[in-house]
């Protein structure tokens, strides 16, 4: 998989290239098939084959996963009880929107005026390649002549919306076979639009005159749902530029022109509001999504519209910013007059969305009196309720509180009332008293040792270099870690009782399943740096071997602390026999 994507060279055992995520002359890139894992030792990124794909292609989980299966000749399985046919019929009609995208993209090439028109917006034949752009022929049953032959095939043709049945109510000498159905797209300007695999899905059709709709847009279909999909994503997602940012726009041309200019980041909704799916799928991606409006009356609807969509998603760690561009300008027209550079300073000016959440209701009401300020937070109380508990919300509020002139505390127990400003308050005070115990990680006790000496660090580098050891361990053996403080003790402990509890063989399978959680970036960089000798029998003789040592520890600390205590004759009872069970188990252990 990697090597379809990158020229390998082969390197003893393992492989290298260039790296494709930093700039580089010499190859610093190395994949290792035994470990089933790269790492680079320019820019550090390491990972599986799916991590691959994710940063790569920059794929969502389960597409990498769709992707991987697809390459291996594999079905994964569907949650809504997905069967074989279901996933053959999505392949033929991924096959056949393929297909017909391809008739669109040779009708342009035919097609002086269609050309003409792509021309004169300013787009060269690159972009035009790139994003697939064809054209549909002024006719009525182009695409209906070309792929309809059967029934079968019009029906599928319906099906993904590219034609649409008439009227029942023709007359019987009007509705001859084949005569029943017309093309949806004549006339106009086609956009694919792809998925996250590169796979056509539905098209946007732009008039190249005059005429109504001037977009019109596929259906929802079974492959396509435009509350999901940004125009422009697998674009942007195939460009090696930095991704640090999106700029959602809002049409087909603003995106393309947009990438031709050396903006490759920027994507649209596909006629409609930005959905919390569409939210989503941007922070996987980066942190911040910059929304670009036209200055009118309608821009800043659109752009009102977005904020509240935002609301919710808005959190600690990310961005959303607002730019609102000249009257009269949209960024296709904006971008060929000033340039890139110029345009991306405005993106330096863009409005964060507290502020421009605080300039519009500012707006709305005279904020030089009380009855002013009170309708202020009135209106603001609403808004920030959408977003979710946590440090930016506590932030907007401040904001808030700060033009209405009262302390933040003071205006969230306004807004709550006083009852259940209280309660909360109490509540707040018992959790701080008998905080819950947090998730067991690095984090919490410690982290990884970085000496080659530690225990535990040895422990670990043999769980994740050969996993199936951990069903070796006993759960007396597992036990005696319990008391353990080693640093980076819990990882392990958690690491141990994973791999127990659901037992996996490959190394890769280990950091696919810790990626996102908390150690995981210490376990790539364990594989990365740990030759693996030996085999897992020696592995799991290691295991056991570091494990008695920590649990042995645990033992001789313990001993030591009763010890001091009883040469001061302040041993309890139950101390007492604890201190004579443990000089047992601990005379056994050595012999």
């Amino acid at each position: 998989m990697v090597g379809s994507r990158l020229q390998l060279k082969k390197a003893g055992r393992e492989y290298k290239a260039c790296c494709p995520f930093h700039n580089e002359k010499t190859a610093s890139f190395w994949v290792s098939p035994e470990k089933q894992f790269y790492h680079c030792f320019g820019c550090g990124a390491h990972g599986t084959v799916l991590r691959f794909l994710m940063e790569h292609d920059r794929m969502a989980f389960p597409e990498a996963v769709e992707e991987l299966a697809g390459r291996l000749g594999l079905e994964v399985p569907q949650e809504s009880g997905g069967h074989p046919g279901a996933t053959r019929d999505s392949e033929r009609l991924h096959d056949l929107m393929s297909r017909v995208a391809k008739f669109y993209a040779e009708t342009l090439s035919r097609d002086a005026r269609a050309h003409d028109y792509l021309t004169r917006r300013g787009l060269t034949a690159e972009t035009i390649t790139q994003f697939g752009i064809g054209y549909a022929p002024d006719s009525w049953n182009a695409v209906l002549k070309r792929f309809g032959g059967s029934e079968a095939e019009r029906r599928a043709l319906a099906d993904l919306g590219l034609i649409i049945e008439r009227d029942a109510g023709r007359t019987t000498a009007a509705a001859r076979e084949g005569d029943r159905y017309y093309d949806r797209f004549r006339d106009r300007i086609m956009f694919p639009i792809r998925d996250a695999r590169g796979r056509v899905i539905a098209f946007g059709g732009r008039v190249i005159d005059r005429g109504e709709p001037k977009y019109l847009n596929s259906p929802e279909t079974v492959l396509f749902h435009k509350g999901r999909e940004l125009y422009g994503l697998h674009e942007t997602r195939r460009s090696r530029a930095r991704l640090e940012r999106l700029l959602v726009v809002e049409g087909y041309m603003d995106t393309v022109r947009l990438h031709q200019a050396g903006i490759p980041y920027a994507v649209a909704t596909l006629g409609t509001s930005t959905t919390p799916e569409h939210f989503r799928r941007i922070f996987q991606l980066v942190r911040e999504v910059a929304f670009a409006f036209d200055g009118d009356r309608a821009g800043r609807a659109a752009a009102w519209r977005a904020l509240q969509h935002a609301l919710p998603e808005a959190r600690e760690g990310r961005e959303i910013r607002f730019l609102f561009l000249p009257e009269g300008q949209d960024p296709d027209s904006l971008v060929g007059a000033e340039g890139r550079e110029a345009f991306e300073r405005r993106l330096e000016s863009t409005l964060p969305l507290s502020e421009y959440l605080v300039r519009e209701l500012s707006e709305q009401t005279d904020l030089t009196h009380a009855d002013g300020r009170a309708r202020f937070a009135e209106s603001a109380r609403p808004l920030i309720a959408k977003v979710p508990e946590g440090v930016y919300r506590e932030l907007l509020t401040a904001r808030v509180a700060a033009v209405v002139g009262l302390a933040a505390e003071r205006l969230q127990a306004l807004w709550a009332g006083t009852g259940r400003a209280a309660e909360g308050a109490e509540r707040v005070s018992r959790e701080a008293a008998n905080p819950r115990p947090g998730p067991a990680g690095p984090g919490a006790q410690g982290r990884v040792s970085a000496g080659r000496g530690s225990l535990v660090r040895q422990a670990i580098a043999r769980l994740v270099g050969f996993p199936s050891i951990a069903g070796s361990i006993s759960a007396e053996e597992r036990t005696g870690l319990d008391a353990c403080e080693e640093p980076g003790i819990a990882l392990l402990r958690e690491l141990l009782d994973d791999l127990r509890a659901r037992p996996v063989s490959v190394p890769a399978q280990v950091l696919e399943r810790w990626a996102d959680r908390s150690g995981g970036e210490h376990l790539g960089r364990l594989l990365e740096r740990e030759e693996m000798l030996g085999d897992a029998e020696a592995a799991a003789l290691e295991l056991k071997a570091a494990l008695a040592k920590l649990a042995g520890q645990v033992i001789e600390r313990r001993l030591k602390a009763l010890e001091d205590r009883s040469q001061a004759g302040s041993l309890s009872p139950d101390e007492l026999k604890e201190f004579q069970q443990l000089m047992l188990r601990n005379a056994g252990r050595k012999a």
